[in-house]
């Protein structure tokens, strides 16, 4: 029995030391020749022209988590859309309950005005 945690130890040892060792290894046999060029900032091959970093609406990340939401919900459902002849009263239940939640979220986002493009 006490053998088996001496092989889990070890392969976790392995598992973190052989990674670290490489990128290690790498950091210390890598060139190191900065210049200005090599610093500058590359925007595919284009020249950037005034500041590099811009902010973006929140607008698209609140877009991203609805999709994101109901993309789950798709490949939550697709289970329970499969086996639809043999759920049970509660498999049914608990689909509808799920949906439901769902629908509660879609309609608190839609109240708050969250998916209207500005």
């Amino acid at each position: 029995m006490f053998t088996d945690w001496i092989y889990l130890g070890i392969f976790l040892v392995i598992a973190f030391a052989l990674p670290l060792a490489a990128i290690t290894f790498a950091g210390v046999i890598s060139p190191k020749k900065p210049n200005p060029i090599k610093d500058s900032i590359y925007e595919c091959g284009i020249e950037p022209i005034g500041e590099s970093r811009i902010q973006f609406k929140v607008q698209y990340y609140v877009y991203g988590l609805i999709f994101l939401v109901f993309d789950v919900e798709t490949v939550l459902l697709f289970p329970w859309a499969v086996a639809y002849n043999q759920l049970t009263l509660f498999g049914v239940l608990e689909a509808v309950l799920f949906i439901a939640i769902l629908a509660a979220a879609l309609i608190y986002a839609w109240r708050k005005g969250a998916l209207e493009w500005l």
